[in-house]
């Protein structure tokens, strides 16, 4: 199964900020936990702090033989009608992820206008919600979805 999972601003940052939402985790240190869950699939990651590089990522993914997305897409979840609408381009499952709990944090961040173009939300698990988030991917692709 080949797996897009997509980064937004500030997540190349994690170990270094916020250390009370966030804790000490890296993004390599989840790309490496996922990989190490998922041997046998073919997991690509790719992070930017630019909205418009991610839309790219999207498009190239809805014609690269990529079957399932995971995207955290940091403080453009709450902001961005450009990745809503690429997300809707892709027909294979998408789930968004968040290590924190949008919920439990500022009014701001309980809206994700990115969510509604995915097939569901893990939210607050810390560097398992990207477990969660693909193993929920992968049940989807499974049935069809």
């Amino acid at each position: 199964m080949k797996v897009l999972v997509l980064n937004g601003p500030n997540l190349n940052m994690l170990g270094k900020r916020e250390k009370n939402h966030y804790g000490s985790l890296t993004l390599a240190n989840i790309e490496s936990k996922l990989k190490q869950a998922y041997p046998d699939h073919k997991i690509t990651f790719y992070q930017s702090n630019h909205e418009g590089e991610l839309v790219t990522k999207i498009h190239e993914a809805t014609s690269d033989g990529t079957e399932i997305i995971l995207c955290n897409f940091g403080g453009l979840t709450h902001s961005s009608v450009s990745l809503h609408d690429a997300l809707k381009l892709f027909h294979g499952p998408k789930v968004e992820v968040h290590l924190s709990n949008i919920h439990a944090r500022e009014s701001f961040r309980h809206n994700s206008i990115t969510a509604g173009a995915c097939n569901g939300v893990v939210a607050g698990f810390a560097e398992h919600s990207y477990l969660l988030g693909m193993e929920a991917a992968l049940r989807l692709s499974k049935e069809g979805v």
